[in-house]
């Protein structure tokens, strides 16, 4: 026999039939996912690195959802499901079986649906093991983890051979404290294994039938058993609650990143990348932090993805591709060089090579009874804000002006420019000459332009009343809740703080704060509370002097304020 040949079994038994109840979800514990795909998929992958003749699949509890979900995976045509009502334990389980197992099933060997991380390489040494020391008996697979976590533990004679399984819930104190545990994982030969089976008892605490019993008959019929040490510890993890889940998931997902790794992806931060199983990324490409590459995505190479970035399934990255920060792509492909860099949403499209997608872009694609798709061509660029609803096309080398609302089969023209809420195709301009114009590009969605001779544009910036007095050289910018400017008013005091509520109100006739300030206006309001302060025990005001109007900024730079009981200013005193 082959090496090969040794390493193949006849059968493979997946136990799949258990409720989960630890799991409190209505799901069927199999299908619970496990970095884009259902446990039972990862086992049917161990399964199937072991060329069976068949694959049996005892299903129970939510069994026809089981059953849709591995056809759905494509192995319908390899399965054959078994169903186990009530379900009686382990060896019940294969007792079901028996019918599709047939007299001489070849070599058995028997899975779990919720033991998703063990190798195929070690199900293959395992196979090869009860080939080769045990073909009239069994093999088994054992651990020493850290925690039992409820395994049955192994029990050897005096020349450390092994003689039975003692179940968690049946050992005794003293057998608790053995660290080799039964993972529950076995290689059979077929015919010994058929002829056992109906001999079963469920004598024991818990009322079932137990597998682990076979290997007693084994023993008892002088038949081989061998244990198979595993030495990952992680790849016996198997699932019965949410956290159970968590830690699977944790330790394929780092075998995923690591052939990535491999592969020559650079992944900056491994502990805060997400990739599920499936993705193709090429050499050269950069995942950056916080990223997430769901099942069904493909990145070229070259690329840069992240960081805060999410493909879905059906994102396609074609070689040298950029998706930025805060960018979802669903269902669309990105063509070569082209880049959408921030807060963008894109479903269902096309994007041709070298074009830029501006900060804020939105593929509409769902009208709420159907999703639609978003074509553009090599060199568009899609201003700032805007909102392609789909379906539409944009054309080779065209332009959307920042906030464009372009709407449904707008259909841009190759070159055109497009502007406007809804969008229209801006006459005489063509896409190069209009950018600048229309405030296209990769700025955040609302940025105003620079006002006259002010530099760039201050956030929140408001512009001057009518009448204001011209700003001083080095005026600091506008202050949340000072009112404007009002005529023959001075500059205002660069950072100066806002007003105290508690500062006294206007007397009549009080002298004005500004040096020069202009006659008094007759009727004038006292001011309001937002005033700029008049500190306690300030001296009477001089008569014709001008109130200060509502809301008036503060006083000139380097202006102090009066002092207890003087009569004049300090700006005064100083001259």
């Amino acid at each position: 026999m082959s090496t090969s040949q040794k390493s193949r079994a006849g059968s493979v038994v997946i136990l799949a039939a258990g409720h989960g109840k630890r799991m409190k979800s209505a799901k069927p514990k199999v299908l619970h996912p496990v970095c884009g795909r259902p446990l039972i998929a990862w086992v049917l992958d161990q399964a199937l690195a072991l060329e069976p003749e068949r694959i049996v699949v005892v299903i129970g509890h939510g069994g026809a959802e089981v059953e849709k979900a591995v056809r759905e995976l494509g192995h319908g045509d390899r399965v054959r499901f078994v169903r186990q009502e009530p379900q009686l334990g382990t060896g019940h389980a294969l007792q079901v079986c028996l019918p599709e197992l047939g007299a001489n099933p070849g070599v058995t060997v028997v899975l779990y649906g919720d033991m998703p991380c063990l190798r195929p390489e070690t199900l293959l040494a395992l196979v090869a093991t009860q080939a080769e020391s045990a073909a009239n008996g069994m093999a088994i697979l054992t651990a020493m983890p850290a925690e039992p976590r409820g395994f049955g533990r192994i029990l050897r004679n005096e020349k450390d051979a092994v003689i039975g399984i003692v179940e968690d819930r049946d050992a005794s104190a003293e057998q608790k404290l053995i660290d080799e545990v039964n993972l529950g994982v076995y290689a059979f030969d077929g015919q010994g294994l058929v002829a056992a089976l109906p001999k079963l008892s469920n004598k024991n605490a818990q009322g079932e039938y137990y597998l682990t019993d076979v290997l007693a008959a084994f023993v008892a019929e002088r038949r081989a058993v061998e244990a198979v040490l595993l030495e990952d510890e992680d790849e016996g993890l198997g699932v019965n609650t949410l956290a159970h889940l968590a830690e699977a998931r944790w330790a394929l997902q780092l075998r995923i990143l690591e052939t990535h790794l491999e592969n020559g992806v650079y992944i900056e931060d491994p502990a805060s990348t997400y990739i599920d199983h499936g993705v193709e990324i090429g050499a050269g490409t950069r995942i950056l932090p916080c990223t997430v590459i769901r099942a069904g995505a493909k990145v070229g190479r070259d690329c840069e993805v992240g960081p805060f970035a999410q493909l879905r399934v059906g994102a396609v990255l074609e070689d040298g591709a950029e998706i930025g920060n805060f960018v979802e792509v669903k269902n669309t492909r990105v063509g070569s060089h082209a880049k959408a860099k921030h807060l963008a949403y894109l479903g269902d499209g096309e994007i041709g090579a070298r074009s830029n997608i501006g900060a804020g872009t939105i593929f509409a694609n769902y009208d709420g009874v159907k999703k639609h798709k978003t074509k553009l061509g090599e060199r568009v660029f899609v201003g700032s804000g805007s909102v392609i609803v789909a379906p539409n096309t944009i054309g080779d080398g065209a332009t959307t002006g920042a906030g464009a609302i372009v709407t449904r089969d707008s259909n841009v023209g190759a070159g055109e420019v497009w502007v406007g809420v809804p969008a229209k195709k801006l006459a005489g301009k063509s896409a190069s000459s209009a950018r600048s114009a229309t405030g296209a590009g990769e700025s955040s969605p609302g940025a105003r332009k620079s006002l006259p001779g002010d530099g760039k544009s201050q956030p929140g910036a408001v512009p001057s009343q009518p009448g204001a007095g011209p700003s001083l050289p080095g005026a600091g910018p506008f202050q949340p809740g000072a009112g404007p400017s009002q005529p023959g008013a001075g500059p205002s005091d660069p950072g100066a703080g806002p007003s105290l509520p508690r500062s006294a109100p206007f007397q009549p006739g009080s002298e004005p704060s500004q040096p020069g300030a202009g006659p008094s206006d007759p009727g004038a309001a006292p001011s309001q509370p937002r005033a700029g302060p008049s500190l306690p025990r300030s001296a009477p005001s001089q008569p014709g002097s001008a109130p200060s109007q509502p809301g008036a900024g503060p006083s000139l730079p380097g202006a102090a304020p009066s002092l207890p009981g003087a009569g004049q200013s300090e700006t005064e005193r100083r001259s």
